[in-house]
């Protein structure tokens, strides 16, 4: 062979091996900038939780799989919802006040309520004037799943389909049993929905463990494409009727046998040693005896039996709430199976304060001592267990207390596995939509989005503050009102001017004044010692309700004095 001839071959092969390396190594690299790296998204949403349900809010119940969330991400102990299920899920999805996009009255209520019927904004479901968080997300790239209670509109036109979700396994109404009912006498003709398509529940079906699956189902078909999801879990837990897998109702025999007060104070001291209170924070006392209340006298008033049976109770909500936690874990777990957690902003919270009234009371169920929690029973917690749910809060959900909205709230961002001191900011379930907007890099729609004009955004989004760019989210002059059932407040960094009506949440029917510095458990009305604040918190409280068209449902209430 010509010595010139083969170092030209050994020249164009080392040229081609090198073109062709090169050409691969350019192609990954191209791969590897098409591929969406912005964050996935988990929005875990609870029913009904209390304040301090959770271990690491000061409870007793265990709740490993949350706690080890909040060890690795931040407690907001500030954080509020609307005061009941369907306006807190409106306000989630739309990122604006729950009245202008139909859920000025909950659909259940209005109903009763004539004056309300028609009226702009009070609709009884999400209506098209409403961004829909799921809709940008999907439309900008990302798979958009969810499982559980939709509670914001029973036709094909307001269903989760129809909002934005590419899957979803929806409970229409905002409840049902947790389990299928035994028998048609036991049904309560609730709508389930897989992708618009109606539904049967599975004979083993359990609500928490039933959406767990369905949402792992969802993220498991897609993960292989590599796009992100927003995967949505709207559990029903541990909203009423409350029952449980007997085995979690199990582990809490006897845990609360010594009553309401010593468990109460019991978690209010667990809380400040957990700082989630200030050492000087006070709590309210028991509420006095009244409507309400007077089928729930304090624990040394009841007899043995009826002890028993409010122990009882509480065994199966804490295992009610042992469950959500076991199968958020069980998300949590296969997210970190699949290489999926580190990329992922989790957020926690409920969607009110806990349920005290008892209402929907049902004879055909088997509520014996014997059979609470099981899945021909229908009983509820009551307002004395509602009341250390709500620990160390005032009042519980549809109210304008703080046990109503203030509720248990863990973020958790993307790559994060170090915990970031708790934080005491004033955040709302209306900034959900402007933070998940901007962690995803999304440009916030304004007042028309694909040719429909909508509700502008009123919440505000966290990622500055959360990235510690930002001191605070809302600064120290902002005002922040909310109305439902014409319970109603307005409030600023310092002070809550709030209204109840009487006599249906407690109320005086009267404005009621709160210094939130020193009384955010709402033990001492100042109203008096204060008129000029009054005056500017009531002339901004109209201000919110002009722009959101809130009706005022004062006249009607006040003729019950």
């Amino acid at each position: 062979m010509n010595k010139s001839n083969g170092y030209l071959k050994i020249g164009l092969f080392l040229f081609f091996a090198t073109s062709v390396v090169g050409c691969k190594n350019n192609n990954d690299k191209i791969i590897e900038e098409k591929r969406d790296q912005r964050p996935n998204i988990l929005f875990i949403m609870a029913d009904d939780l209390g304040f301090s349900d959770l271990g690491a809010f000061g409870s007793e119940i265990s709740t490993p799989n949350l706690d080890t969330l909040a060890q690795e991400g931040r407690i907001l102990t500030n954080f509020h919802s609307a005061a009941a299920c369907s306006p807190t899920r409106a306000e989630l999805l739309s990122g604006a006040d729950h009245h202008p996009v139909g859920l000025g009255e909950m659909s259940e209520t209005l109903a009763a309520l004539p004056v309300l019927q028609g009226k702009p904004g009070y609709d009884g479901y999400l209506n098209d004037k409403s961004l829909f968080l799921p809709e940008i997300l999907k439309d900008h790239g990302y798979h958009t799943y969810m499982a559980g209670k939709w509670h914001l509109g029973l036709t094909a036109q307001t269903s989760p389909q129809a909002r934005g979700f590419e899957r979803s396994f929806a409970l229409l109404e905002g409840m049902d049993l947790h389990f299928k009912a035994s028998t048609p006498e036991l049904a309560r003709g609730s709508t389930y929905k897989e992708d618009s398509v109606s539904v049967t529940l599975p004979a083993n079906f359990y609500s928490t463990n039933f959406y767990t699956d369905k949402l792992i189902e969802y993220i498991e078909h897609n993960k292989k494409d590599e796009k992100p999801f927003f995967a949505y879990a709207a559990y029903t837990a541990p909203h009423w009727p409350i029952q449980a897998p007997n085995e979690f109702i199990a582990r809490n025999q006897g845990k609360y046998d010594s009553g309401y007060e010593i468990i109460r104070k019991n978690r209010f001291e667990q809380q400040k040693k957990l700082g989630i209170i200030p050492q000087d924070f006070e709590i309210p006392d028991f509420l006095p005896a009244n409507q309400l209340t007077d089928k729930a006298p304090l624990w040394s008033e009841l007899t043995a039996e009826q002890r028993k049976i409010e122990a009882r109770k509480m065994e199966v909500y804490a295992g009610m709430v042992e469950n959500l936690d076991y199968n958020i874990g069980r998300l949590i777990s296969y997210l970190k199976q699949n290489n999926l957690y580190d990329n992922t902003l989790i957020f926690f919270v409920s969607d009110n304060g806990p349920q005290a009234i008892e209402i929907d009371q049902r004879p055909q169920y088997n509520n014996s001592y014997e059979n609470i929690g099981h899945a021909d029973s229908y009983v509820q917690i009551g307002s004395r267990w509602a009341e250390v749910s709500a620990t160390p809060f005032q009042l519980f959900k549809h109210t304008a207390g703080e046990g109503a909205s203030s509720v248990p709230a863990i973020v958790r961002l993307p790559h994060q596995y170090k915990k970031v001191q708790q934080s005491s900011e004033f955040v709302s379930i209306r900034d959900i939509l402007p933070t998940v907007l901007d962690f995803a890099d999304i440009q916030r729609p304004t007042t028309e989005y694909k040719n429909r004009q909508v509700i502008p955004i009123s919440g505000l989004s966290w990622k500055e503050f959360l990235a510690g760019k930002q001191s605070s989210v809302r600064g120290n002059t902002f005002f922040f009102g909310d109305e439902l059932h014409g319970n109603k407040y307005i409030r600023n960094k310092e002070w809550k001017l709030r209204y109840q009506v009487y006599p249906l949440s407690m109320g005086t029917g009267a404005w009621e004044l709160f210094d939130l510095n020193t009384d955010r458990s709402e033990r001492k009305n100042v109203v008096s010692q204060n008129p000029e604040i009054v005056k500017q918190l009531i002339d901004e409280y109209n201000v919110y309700a002009q722009k959101n068209g809130v009706v005022d449902l004062t006249a009607i209430y006040s003729s019950d004095k």
